[in-house]
């Protein structure tokens, strides 16, 4: 890992650009967990034939952006003063960065340590078709109720865990991927218009190239862990649903052809609840009753795709709370929709070109976390912890080679 100090903000000559993997972090605040992290990647990095470096940026307060300068100099990280949209700091990293292979990750995650060597020799053997590689993220177990309660949500962890069954995709977490920073800088790298400072920019990225005829292969063997943070307590799911519900209208609007019709839980009681309004005189206030009814009904019809394997009474009880808080995401859907004044999108919902083919369905989603433990033992690279409704589906056929900006 690099050793040098880092300017703030913008770099004030262009670099030239060497063989080697720059890993990019954006971070605000978490500082327990950045220095994991860069603890993580310096017992990494000397396992990589080729040159390292982290470039670590950040928009934290000051007490905080402190402690992370102090830990990127004793971990050998370059500190970069960065915006606050995490598109706009990855981006930021990568003009900062020296090397031609990118890594993305999160401040909140951890890497094993073979990561770096295996994604830098499987891009290094890839054709000019292949923009990336990219592996699952498994969430780090936690204790709390909540957190079993939020498990079994697909809508919040299920996507991290898509590469374990595919070998290709059409896009990755940026807190785990890797890409060819000539194919990155074409497409023009992560947006940085998006509504909410994170949330579907790495889904952007990958549908850029994806159209632009590029393959993302996928690694299950190159597990990340993720902090347990991310679903142990109602206000970073609270925040993370609404993020996600926001972002996907705006990929909506930005992919208008990724858009399909969704029963959006919100928009269902909104509707339910005017024509409730409506009738309300002539039905002596009966009316009102069908929005509770409907309500209950939504919420027990996604209840059974969150059971898993289990059947119990507890099972059964976590698996409504899980589709009960999940209708946050509905919520902030269906709020952006009116504030953007396009009443079309209360019933609209985005699809990734690779969904209907071979992306996991919500009801198989396992939520026990057998697919995959965090130390990554029960994550097969030869596909043997596939399951069986998801063998016979057929990986992304191979995609002819596009041109490469120079």
């Amino acid at each position: 890992m690099s050793r040098s100090a880092s300017p703030v903000g913008e770099p004030t000559e262009p670099r030239a650009v060497a063989r080697g993997v720059s890993v990019v972090i954006p971070v605000k605040d978490r500082v327990a967990e950045m220095r994991r992290q860069l603890r993580s990647l310096r017992d990494a990095a000397p396992n990589c034939p080729e040159p390292v470096e982290v470039v670590v940026v950040d928009d934290s307060a000051p007490a905080a952006a402190a402690a992370h300068r102090a830990a990127c100099a004793e971990y050998g990280a370059r500190y970069v003063r960065g915006p606050r949209h995490v598109g706009a700091k990855r981006n930021l990293g990568v003009r900062h960065a020296r090397y031609d292979l990118l890594l993305f990750t999160d401040s909140d995650c951890r890497v094993p340590a073979d990561l770096i060597t295996r994604y830098a020799a499987r891009l290094r053997a890839s054709g000019e078709e292949v923009a990336g590689v990219t592996g699952p993220v498994v969430v780090e177990p936690g204790d709390s109720a909540f957190f079993r309660v939020m498990r079994r949500s697909y809508l919040l962890l299920g996507d991290l865990t898509r590469p374990l069954h595919y070998e290709r995709v059409s896009w990755g977490a940026g807190a785990n991927m890797a890409l060819k920073r000539s194919v990155f800088e074409a497409v023009g790298g992560f947006p940085e218009d998006s509504p909410m400072p994170l949330g579907g920019e790495d889904l952007h990225l990958g549908l850029l190239l994806t159209d632009a005829g590029y393959a993302l292969l996928t690694d299950p063997g190159g597990v990340i862990t993720h902090d347990t943070g991310v679903a142990d307590t109602f206000r970073a799911v609270a925040y993370r649903f609404t993020t996600y519900g926001r972002s996907e209208q705006w990929l909506c609007l930005a992919h208008p052809h990724r858009r399909r019709f969704v029963l959006n839980t919100a928009s269902t009681l909104a509707v339910t609840a005017l024509a409730g309004l409506l009738t309300a005189r002539r039905s002596g206030g009966r009316s009102l009753l069908a929005v509770p009814a409907v309500a209950a009904a939504v919420i027990a019809a996604k209840t059974p795709g969150r059971l898993g394997g289990d059947r119990g009474p507890r099972a059964v009880a976590e698996s409504m709370a899980c589709a009960a808080i999940e209708t946050l995401f509905d919520g902030a859907a269906f709020v952006t929709s009116l504030r953007l004044g396009r009443p079309d999108l209360l019933f609209t919902g985005f699809r990734a070109p690779d969904e209907a083919d071979y992306q996991p369905d919500e009801a198989d989603y396992q939520p026990d976390g057998t697919d995959c433990q965090p130390d990554g033992t029960d994550c097969q690279p030869d596909g043997a912890d596939r399951r069986p409704d998801e063998v016979d589906r057929r990986p992304v056929p191979p995609v002819a080679a596009p041109p490469v900006a120079a």
